[in-house]
């Protein structure tokens, strides 16, 4: 490893690539966690695909379930992205809510114990405005309660890891800062070698397989603009103790309108998006705040869909998507 003074964790993710993309080309050395060594060149390829020169990233090995490695990851470091969270389809919360917890934990254990700075945190809307309320309006005050009827488990993942670090860096966290940000629905195009996360939802819509999209209302945080409010948190000396939501200006939207944005601005790419939602009950308003990070990190999203169509052409462009119909 190399005397990097930056950690990011999870460095094969969508968002994780990104940010270590993002820092390299800022001229920041990384350090970055993997599961299995045998994956850096994983995240070299994703680097290199960003136009980033890679020299000056090193790997460490560490699992959110382990704790071997985790004290040798942190050796020297100052500033801990904390990224990484499982995120697998499952109904089984031991497999999801366990690691994202425990991981998180683990992260900044070893953070405060190596005199770590600053860590900021990935979290999600997820831990914000998943539980019922008479209107749907959220900003940072709000919370996801893990005790809601029926929570999915992802939300319940999210709410619960956030918690926890809350409570880790108020109890035993020593001098080591948190900040913690919320984005929403995240696209944008993407340095991975595959389509991850959200952009099943993309390759799904493009290539045909989804004939209805579900109903349902969100905000969309383009991956470059989440990639820059992490940076943002960690380098703002007033963000600490505080969580920010991050998300594109404007009204929020459903997997319709996002269908819509294709069919309307990439003609024949998206001559197999489905025009059609599932059957249901219309979603109702939802209002997502972002004044936090555009007033106190100098957010600045890009329009919604500016990153809708940005994340199909990068899908097109990396040949994730299936052939054109004949």
């Amino acid at each position: 490893m190399s005397g990097a003074r930056v950690l990011v964790t999870g460095g094969t993710g969508y968002l994780a690539t990104r940010l270590i993309a993002d820092l390299l080309a800022s001229g920041i050395d990384v350090r970055t966690t993997v599961r299995s060594l045998d994956r850096a060149d994983e995240v070299r390829q994703a680097v290199r695909r960003g136009g980033v020169d890679d020299a000056g990233l090193s790997f460490a090995a560490a699992s959110l379930t382990e704790d071997d490695g985790w004290s040798s990851a942190l050796a020297g470091v100052e500033d801990v992205y904390h990224v990484a969270s499982p995120m697998i389809q499952t109904t089984a919360p031991e497999e999801v809510v366990v690691p994202a917890r425990d991981g998180a934990l683990r992260a900044l254990r070893a953070a405060r114990d190596a005199g770590a700075r600053r860590v900021v945190l990935t979290s999600s809307f997820a831990a914000v405005g998943y539980s019922p309320k008479p209107v749907r309006e959220y900003d940072e005050s709000d919370w996801t309660d893990p005790a809601t009827p029926g929570l999915p488990v992802y939300p319940l993942s999210k709410a619960v890891a956030e918690r926890a670090a809350w409570d880790f860096v108020d109890r035993e966290g020593g001098d080591t800062e948190l900040v913690v940000v919320n984005p929403t629905w995240i696209a944008g195009p993407t340095l991975t070698g595959s389509a991850r996360s959200s952009l099943q939802f993309f390759t799904g819509m493009l290539d045909g397989v989804m004939t209805a999209v579900p109903r349902q209302r969100f905000g969309i945080a383009d991956v470059r603009d989440v990639s820059a409010a992490h940076i943002a948190a960690m380098t703002t000396p007033g963000a600490a103790g505080k969580r920010y939501l991050v998300l594109a200006d404007g009204p929020t939207m459903t997997f319709l309108d996002v269908a819509n944005v294709l069919r309307a601005e990439l003609g024949d790419l998206a001559s197999r998006v489905p025009t059609a939602e599932v059957p249901g009950e219309e979603p109702t308003p939802l209002v997502i705040h972002n004044e936090r990070a555009k007033a106190e990190l100098g957010f600045r999203p890009r329009p919604a869909v500016e990153t809708i169509v940005e994340t199909a052409t990068s899908l097109r462009d990396l040949g994730m998507l299936a052939a054109d119909p004949a």
